[in-house]
C-alpha cells in the first residue's frame, strides 16, 4: 500500500461518498472502487459495507482507517520537517473565507508582511466546507472562518468578532435611522445567506429568539452578492459591520445597529493539530488570535 492509497482510502471514509472521492483526487470513481478492492484482497478482510447507505466501516474498516490516519498524519510531519530544514525561505499557505479575506483579514497581513518579508504567504478565499477539508488534507497550513465548527482533528483560536447590522438601501424607509429594534423587521423582505453557510444559521438563530419572521425572497452564498441585492432595495439583511465599510463612504448602503443588545459574527483561525508550524506561521497564528 502507498501513501496515495492510504489518502484515498481515508477521503472516502469522512466523504462517504465515491464519486466526491474520485473528484477530489482526480481519478475515477472505478479507481477508487479498484483500490478498495486491492486493499482488502491484500488484507483479507472487508473494510467497507458497501451494502449500507451512506457506507460504513466494518470493524475490521475501523481498525485500517485509524492506522492509515495515524500513517498519514506522520508521513505529513515528516514532509514538513525535512522542507524546514531544506528550504531557506518559509512558505504559508492561507485560506479565508471571502468577507473575512476582503474586508477584516488586510491589515493583519500588512503587519504580518512587515515583519516577515521574505516569507512566501499564499492567500487565498474559499468556502468554509473547503476551508475545513483543505486543512484536514493538509493542503492548507491555516484557515480563517466564521463560526467555527468543533473538530477533534483541529485547534481553534478566536479572532475578531464581527458586530451585524441591519443593511438596506438608501431609499429604505429605514435609511435614515442610526438604530433599529429588531422587530421592526417583522415582514420585511429579506436577502439572506444560502442554506448550509454558518452565517446563515447563525442569523436564523438571532431572528428566532426574538420570534422574528422575515419574506426571504433571495439566497446566496457570499456577502458581496447580498449587498448589491440590497443596493436595488430588493430587500434588506443583516451582515457584518467590516464588510460595509467601501458601500457606506459611497453611499450605496445604509447600516443600522440594533437597539436591543449587539449583535457579533464569531470568527476563528483554525489549524491542525500535531503539525508542526515553522516560526513565521506561529508568529502569524499569535498575531490574528484574540483572547
Amino acid at each position: 500500500m502507498n501513501i496515495e492509497t492510504a489518502k484515498i482510502f481515508c477521503d472516502l471514509v469522512e466523504m462517504k461518498n465515491f464519486s466526491r472521492t474520485a473528484e477530489v483526487h482526480g481519478i475515477s470513481q472505478s479507481a477508487v472502487s479498484q483500490q478498495l478492492a486491492q486493499l482488502e484482497m491484500d488484507h483479507k478482510v472487508q473494510l467497507i459495507n458497501r451494502k449500507k447507505r451512506p457506507i460504513e466501516l466494518t470493524a475490521a474498516g475501523q481498525i485500517f482507517y485509524q492506522a492509515c490516519k495515524d500513517i498519514l498524519e506522520r508521513y505529513d510531519r515528516l514532509n514538513s520537517e525535512l522542507a524546514a530544514l531544506k528550504q531557506s525561505t518559509c512558505k504559508i499557505h492561507l485560506a479565508a473565507i471571502f468577507s473575512i479575506g476582503m474586508h477584516t483579514l488586510q491589515p493583519y497581513i500588512q503587519k504580518f508582511m512587515s515583519v516577515y518579508p521574505d516569507v512566501n504567504l499564499a492567500v487565498e478565499y474559499n468556502s468554509a466546507k473547503d476551508i475545513y477539508e483543505k486543512l484536514l488534507r493538509g493542503v492548507i497550513d491555516i484557515g480563517v472562518v466564521a463560526i467555527p465548527r468543533r473538530d477533534r482533528n483541529l485547534e481553534i483560536f478566536p479572532f475578531e468578532n464581527e458586530p451585524l447590522v441591519l443593511a438596506c438601501a438608501p431609499s429604505h424607509p429605514l435609511a435614515n435611522r442610526k438604530t433599529v429594534d429588531i422587530h421592526e423587521i417583522q415582514g420585511e423582505k429579506f436577502i439572506a445567506f444560502s442554506e448550509g453557510v454558518p452565517t446563515r444559521r447563525f442569523i436564523d438563530d438571532i431572528l428566532n429568539r426574538y420570534h422574528i419572521t422575515v419574506r426571504c425572497i433571495m439566497e446566496f452564498d457570499n456577502i458581496e452578492t447580498i449587498k448589491r441585492a440590497v443596493e436595488i432595495n430588493a430587500g434588506i439583511s443583516i451582515l457584518p459591520a467590516p464588510t460595509l465599510r467601501s458601500e457606506l463612504a459611497n453611499g450605496t448602503l445604509r447600516a443600522l445597529e440594533f437597539s436591543n443588545e449587539p449583535f457579533f459574527r464569531p470568527t476563528g483561525i483554525i489549524v491542525r493539530k500535531d503539525k508542526s508550524r515553522s516560526k513565521a506561521a506561529q508568529y502569524l497564528i499569535e498575531l490574528l488570535r484574540k483572547e
